[in-house]
């Protein structure tokens, strides 16, 4: 539709938001645009807090998705691949259909845990060979726990005590590479990292980060920080992409703090005929960011991919980017100190 055209009604979208097939780059010491990809439906399973995972992931792949974000520290990564190979075995899907993400966690970051953390992950994941993107979870070592002494460790060693190390990241960095090399993950990148982590971790770079992955929501919209990255050629997704839902029943948010009756949010799904869900998910989309969401019913996880039959204006972009706060509710500064008596600030 010209722009002199004054029409004001519905529009369906279908083009995609991240341009154009760009085929990966098997060139480890490419440049970042060498690491870029398609992303033609960004919408993203998440798995972390499923209530029946291995159920809640094969309805996600019956139901459309393809795109599943996993990590160590969820504690469900053998459900989630009895899920992935359900519905691989029946035909649903195939596993090059499928980008599955999965995260280093904090207690595996010496380089001589990294490959048996991935190769850990890879079984639990239904015996994968590889996965699409394996991430740093946090720019936070830990003392090491065996596998076969606590698995997922979790945030603390086998006393109690969460103990954080002093180490260089980016020796954990060049045993990232090392995964790509091998062909256990396609790309790696970072999780819960900012600006500076990242620039620590471009500085020894031969395999650049293709990915960042962040909190963001109305609430906490990071604007700085996605520039930066995408400068960088990083894909971001984003956790938590409607604030605060997730982290009530941990005592980590409250409910004046759930963004679905908000004015601003409330009225466009009104106007679309949209779920709250939706316009913070399309808000997402709009930004170039990839949300990560989840859902137990079939219904809501169709209509949390349904996003691309409207378009939200930029005056009302702005509106959802004026409800910014700053509000992180995924804080190791903040719940560390009070669950395990170790201050542990990331962001400041």
């Amino acid at each position: 539709m010209h722009s002199r055209n004054s029409y004001t009604g519905k529009r369906r979208v279908y083009a995609g938001m991240f341009g154009d097939t760009i085929s990966v780059d098997s060139n480890p010491n490419s440049s970042p645009e060498g690491c870029r990809f398609s992303v033609s439906d960004p919408t993203t399973f998440g798995c972390w807090r499923l209530e029946n995972p291995e159920e809640m992931v094969y309805n996600a792949i019956k139901n459309g998705y393809r795109r599943f974000d996993s990590a160590c520290d969820y504690g469900n990564e053998e459900a989630t691949g009895r899920g992935i190979k359900r519905a691989i075995n029946e035909g649903i899907s195939t596993r090059d259909d499928l980008y599955i993400t999965s995260k280093l966690w904090n207690t595996y970051h010496k380089p001589e845990h990294v490959s048996l953390a991935l190769k850990k992950s890879l079984d639990d994941l239904g015996g994968l060979d590889y996965v699409d993107e394996y991430l740093i979870h946090f720019p936070i070592c830990m003392e090491y726990v065996p596998f076969e002494k606590k698995y997922p460790p979790e945030w603390c060693n086998l006393k109690g005590k969460m103990v954080v190390l002093e180490h260089d990241i980016n020796t954990t960095w060049k045993a990232m590479e090392a995964l790509v090399k091998a062909g256990m993950a396609r790309r790696i990148g970072l999780s819960n990292f900012n600006c500076q982590h990242i620039r620590q971790i471009l500085s020894v770079a031969m395999i650049r980060p293709s990915a960042l992955q962040i909190e963001c929501h109305p609430h906490l919209s990071q604007a700085k920080l996605i520039r930066f990255a995408r400068s960088h050629g990083m894909n971001v997704s984003v956790f938590s992409p409607m604030g605060a839902t997730s982290y009530v029943s941990l005592d980590m948010a409250t409910p004046k703090d759930v963004l679905f009756e908000n004015a601003v949010i409330a009225t466009l799904a009104k106007q679309y005929e949209k779920s709250p869900a939706q316009i913070m998910l399309r808000w997402a989309v709009q930004r170039n960011t990839i949300p990560i969401s989840k859902s137990s019913s079939d219904s809501r996880m169709v209509e949390n991919r349904s996003l691309f039959d409207f378009y939200l204006a930029k005056q009302e972009m702005d509106m959802i980017d004026s409800l910014n706060v700053n509000r992180r509710y995924n804080d190791p500064g903040a719940f560390c100190e009070a669950a395990f008596g170790t201050f542990c600030p990331i962001y400041e």
